[in-house]
C-alpha cells in the first residue's frame, strides 16, 4: 500500500460499524421509549398535581395502559377517594405533541379525545366535544371543604370546542364548559337531594365562571373569572323558605355567614 492512501475497503467497513451502532443505538432509545412503562406517567402526572391527582396500580406503557384514578387532597393529605372502574388511556406522538383517548366503564359513554401541542413556552391541551358522567363523591378525595362536606350526586361534564392553552404563567380558555351537579346531598344534611346546580365555563379572551341553581332547596349563584392561573369568584348559598334548620350546618360551612346567607369567595 502507498503511505497516505487510505484502504478504501477499510474506510467502508468502519463506515459501515458506526451505521451499525447508531442504528442499534437508536432502536434501542426507540424501543425504550415505546415500551416506557405506565408508572414512569403515573409518576409525571403526581408530580405535576403536586399529589392531588393519582394512577394507583398503573399498568401498560406510558402509551398505553390503565390505572385506577384516585383524589388526594396533597402529598401528605390522608384523603383519597378512587374511581369505582379503572381508567384507561392510549397516545400516540406526533411531530409536534400527541393525540391520547381516556375512558372508564363507570363514565364515559364514548372515549373522551384530546389533543396536546408544545411550542417554546406554550403548552395547548385540546379536547373533543364529549359527554361524561362522574361520581360527585369523587370529590371528597381533594380534603378540605370536600372531605367535609362529603357530595352525593352526579357530575354531568359537557365540553364544546374546549381548548386550553398555558403560556408566559398563564392559562387561557376558549370554548366553553358546562357542569351539571345533579341530585346533590351531603352528609351535613338530611335533606336528600338538597337539588341540582349548573356551573358554566366559557373562554373567549376572559375565561368567566357561572353558577346557577337549577332546581332545590340549596340556593346557589354567583360568578368570577379565571385570571393568571388563578379563579376569581363570588357568590352565595342560602336556604329555600322553611328549609333553613336543614341546611344551616351546611351553610356554615360553604362560606361567611351574613344573617340568612352564606357567602362564597375564592382568590
Amino acid at each position: 500500500m502507498i503511505s497516505g492512501v487510505r484502504d478504501p475497503a477499510a474506510l467502508a467497513q468502519r463506515r459501515i460499524q458506526r451505521w451499525a451502532w447508531t442504528g442499534a443505538v437508536a432502536g434501542g432509545l426507540a424501543a425504550l421509549v415505546s415500551g416506557a412503562p405506565a408508572s414512569w406517567l403515573a409518576h409525571g402526572v403526581a408530580k405535576a398535581s403536586q399529589g392531588r391527582l393519582a394512577l394507583v396500580d398503573a399498568r401498560g406503557t406510558v402509551w398505553t395502559g390503565s390505572a385506577r384514578l384516585a383524589l388526594t387532597g396533597g402529598t401528605d393529605s390522608q384523603d383519597t377517594s378512587e374511581l369505582p372502574t379503572r381508567l384507561a388511556w392510549t397516545m400516540r406522538p406526533r411531530w409536534n405533541g400527541l393525540r391520547g383517548e381516556l375512558s372508564s366503564a363507570c363514565c364515559t359513554p364514548q372515549p373522551l379525545g384530546f389533543e396536546m401541542q408544545a411550542g417554546i413556552g406554550r403548552l395547548t391541551l385540546r379536547v373533543d366535544d364529549s359527554a361524561s358522567r362522574w361520581p360527585a363523591r369523587l370529590l371528597a378525595g381533594l380534603g378540605t371543604p370536600w372531605n367535609t362536606v362529603q357530595p352525593e350526586g352526579i357530575l354531568a361534564l359537557d365540553m364544546r370546542d374546549l381548548s386550553l392553552e398555558w403560556a408566559d404563567g398563564r392559562m387561557g380558555v376558549s370554548g366553553t364548559a358546562r357542569l351539571d351537579v345533579l341530585d346533590l346531598s351531603s352528609r351535613l344534611s338530611t335533606l336528600r337531594p338538597m337539588g341540582s346546580y349548573r356551573v358554566t365555563i366559557t373562554g373567549a379572551g376572559t375565561s368567566t365562571v357561572q353558577l346557577e341553581t337549577l332546581e332545590g332547596s340549596l340556593q346557589l349563584s354567583g360568578q368570577g373569572q379565571w385570571v393568571g392561573q388563578r379563579l376569581r369568584f363570588a357568590g352565595e348559598a342560602r336556604a329555600a323558605a322553611g328549609r333553613e334548620a336543614a341546611l344551616s350546618n351546611l351553610l356554615n360551612i360553604l362560606g361567611r355567614r351574613s344573617g340568612d346567607r352564606s357567602l362564597i369567595s375564592i382568590g
